[in-house]
């Protein structure tokens, strides 16, 4: 993709300067989701993506950007504690960060820069380096079931690079580095990933044998690298913007695959993705054809879904986003949500996906927080529900589904994020307490006053006066003993304070 169009981020001083506060796969997947699928790291067969277990998963995620930047470290610090942002991804559903970066945190005594340590915000972060902040952000990830992929995004916090190395930064220093990464998280299988490096574009070659340009032959050198030290990885190979004469979004041209396919020592580590953006990006023929958006199904067959369709591997759309605002925007997003296959129909058997951005500060897409970095964009998080997809069981004592015979017990604790006066935001954390996993639960309570809850995310809900029932999405709702799960609403007005909540196994 054009990134000259990309990444307008709000300068350091100015974000100082922000108030802080506010069918056939089917019975599989159902399967799968009551035995925590994902645990330990995962290889690929075919198509899928597998656990340690040999059971399918599925990457539904979101990108949290920051670590490519001169600030050296994941972006809205400045505003809330990490800890918090994490706990959201995992209540709307995100099961998988995707988390860019550059070489810069890997020079000795890099140092994060915007993190603001009132209030208790961010306290165990202080003093650290920018990879020992990484270090806590994927403990804490891990501990609440999210998988990471870590994006060598930028070969510097300087800009976005066509090929994989620079004069500055030569592919000796980008294998070492990833070798480094590698051997940092080896052990760790919360991060399950690399992608080798983000979005190559003209002049990156694929296949034609030139080792100055050829992509493909880099992503074996460096792959091959990586797996030499930690072969538990998956290797996630983007493609290119130009392959014979045909030419499309920087990262999202895999056409070359059908002749020269990626070559790896261990097998079964291999992920290819995609890159594809809307308007808001750049303009493309395809979004000006008088059969959009009839015709986006067969020019991502082309460029990368066949991969996918063909069984030869799992293809992984790393990033997709748009600012919503045109409705060529809002039409490609509801197309390619629908090719990227919903959960219900297919299960596991499906693409899989990281969203651009969680960020807001984006400049051509925003994120799925708006500018607050508190409230949710509720309209752009909805397209993406149907191809959301169960978390992963989380650190000790989240792995376990319980045994048949046992009893099923929940409770549930209501936390306000942000109250304005004039309305509030509040997450709800339910806990499986007894000994059996759940299949399903609700959740009550009554506010003493005239609150409304105004939308509501990983749950239904009904009213009734100022009593409230909320019962799980289709994708939260199984739960292991110990494990957890959790939903978010907005309401009106503010000033509820906490209610006591009740929870049910059902």
């Amino acid at each position: 993709m054009f990134r000259s169009l990309r990444r307008a981020l709000c300068a350091v001083a100015a974000a100082l300067l922000i108030p802080l506060g506010a069918g056939a796969q089917t019975a599989r997947a159902a399967e799968a989701a009551e035995t925590a699928a994902g645990a330990g790291y995962w290889h690929t067969s075919g198509r899928q993506i597998l656990d340690a277990a040999g059971q399918p998963v599925r990457i539904a995620g979101i990108n949290w950007f920051g670590f490519e930047t001169s600030n050296n470290v994941v972006h809205g610090l400045w505003a809330r504690d990490y800890k918090s942002m994490i706990d959201q991804m995992k209540s709307l559903g995100y099961n998988t960060i995707r988390m860019p970066f550059s070489d810069d945190i890997l020079k000795n005594g890099a140092m994060p820069n915007s993190i603001d340590f009132s209030a208790g915000k961010n306290a165990d972060l202080q003093g650290l380096t920018s990879l020992q902040v990484m270090d806590r952000i994927v403990g804490y990830a891990g501990q609440a079931g999210l998988k990471i992929v870590l994006d060598r995004h930028r070969p510097d916090a300087a800009g976005q690079s066509a090929l994989w190395y620079t004069a500055a930064v030569p592919e000796s220093t980008w294998i070492a580095n990833l070798k480094s990464l590698a051997a940092r998280y080896r052990g760790n299988s919360t991060v399950v990933g690399i992608d080798l490096h983000n979005e190559p574009h003209d002049p990156a070659c694929w296949g034609c044998g030139d080792t100055a340009r050829d992509w493909r032959l880099a992503a074996q050198r460096a792959g091959n690298a990586v797996l030499s030290v930690n072969p538990e990885l998956l290797i996630m190979v983007e493609g290119v913007q130009s392959y014979n004469g045909v030419s499309g979004w920087w990262g999202g041209n895999l056409m070359g695959v059908a002749d020269h396919p990626v070559q790896l020592d261990v097998p079964n580590r291999l992920v290819y993705s995609a890159h594809d953006y809307a308007t808001s990006v750049a303009q493309q023929s395809w979004f000006s054809d008088p059969s959009f958006p009839a015709n986006m199904p067969g020019i991502w067959d082309r460029y990368w879904g066949y991969i996918f369709k063909q069984n030869i591997a799992p293809v992984w759309v790393g990033e997709f986003g748009t600012t919503l605002q045109s409705p060529v925007d809002q039409k490609w997003l509801a197309a390619l949500v629908d090719y990227l296959r919903p959960t219900s129909t297919y299960g596991y058997d499906s693409f899989h996906w990281t969203f651009w951005s969680w960020n807001p500060n984006s400049g051509d897409t925003g994120g799925i927080l708006k500018d607050d970095w508190q409230s949710v964009d509720t309209v752009k998080d909805g397209y993406l529900a149907s191809v959301k997809a169960p978390g992963f069981p989380g650190g000790p004592g989240g792995g376990d589904p319980g045994g048949p015979g046992g009893s099923a017990a929940c409770t549930a604790a209501y936390s306000v994020s942000s109250d304005w006066g004039g309305g509030f935001n509040a997450e709800v954390k339910v806990t499986n307490a007894g000994t059996a996993a759940l299949k399903s639960w609700k959740v009550t309570w009554t506010w003493p006053g005239a609150q409304k809850v105004t939308s509501m995310w990983n749950a239904a809900h009904t009213q009734s006066g100022a009593t409230v029932t909320a019962t799980n999405a289709s994708h939260n709702g199984a739960v292991p003993a110990g494990g957890s799960a959790s939903f978010g609403f907005g309401g009106a007005p503010g000033g509820g304070g906490v209610p006591s909540v009740s929870c049910t196994a059902t």
